[in-house]
């Protein structure tokens, strides 16, 4: 179908622009929407003589979009949510939630106006983007976080993502090493480190029983 756009839609043209779009496009989104006319010689007729005033309306509503958009840009809306140790969230942060943020800081805007793409599963720092005009988008970030010591983290640049990774790793190293068994003993064969300086072996017993019943003794001295 072949429309007339009445304001700038991305990947389209600007406003005035004869373009040719599918048919369920035009029917669903813009025409209803009012963000463009079928493009018969009676409303090209009717857009030609409006034209002038169009863009002036259309200027109009960009300058005041400029003006919020300065306010709005870069403003960061702090989500505490529950999640996995993997960062998973139990549930997701929606156009909605990033609405209520922005309203509470008194930014006025709408959900029509925040494009998200799709919900928001994991915690850290996410852009959003907020379409204050069809001429005017301004990025905003959704500081998603278990807690407000995280969300804190966040905001200064910590991917408390890696950082989880890398204390998890640190702790499996560490438990490693404190269980790390000498790849040069022979099978069965008990450390050095591990048997008490003196202890005698007595006949028929063996190493490790020894080992074994100095252990509890130690363990009773401890005691």
């Amino acid at each position: 179908m072949d429309i007339i756009l009445l304001e700038r839609i991305e990947k389209l043209g600007t406003i005035g622009d004869v373009v040719t779009v599918k048919d369920g496009y035009a029917r669903n989104f813009l025409l209803p929407q009012k963000k463009a006319l079928r493009a018969n010689e009676a409303n090209k007729a009717v857009f030609e003589a409006n034209r002038e005033r169009l863009e002036k309306e259309n200027a109009e509503k960009r300058t005041d979009a400029e003006k919020l958009g300065e306010k709005v840009a870069g403003a960061e809306v702090v989500l505490i949510r529950a999640s996995s140790n993997t960062g998973q969230l139990y549930g997701s942060v929606n156009v909605r939630d990033m609405v209520a943020g922005l309203e509470a800081q008194g930014h006025e805007v709408n959900k029509k106006q925040v494009i998200m793409g799709a919900p928001i599963k994991t915690i850290g720092m996410h852009d959003v983007t907020v379409a204050l005009h069809p001429e005017v988008h301004v990025t905003v970030k959704a500081n998603v976080a278990r807690s407000d010591d995280e969300a804190e983290l966040q905001s200064q640049g910590v991917d408390v993502l890696a950082q989880m990774f890398e204390e998890e790793q640190r702790e499996i190293e560490e438990a490693a090493e404190a269980n790390r068994i000498d790849p040069n003993l022979e099978p069965g064969e008990i450390p050095a480190e591990l048997l008490d300086e003196g202890v005698a072996t007595p006949e028929g017993t063996s190493e490790t029983e020894a080992l074994v019943e100095a252990t509890d003794h130690k363990t009773e001295d401890d005691a």
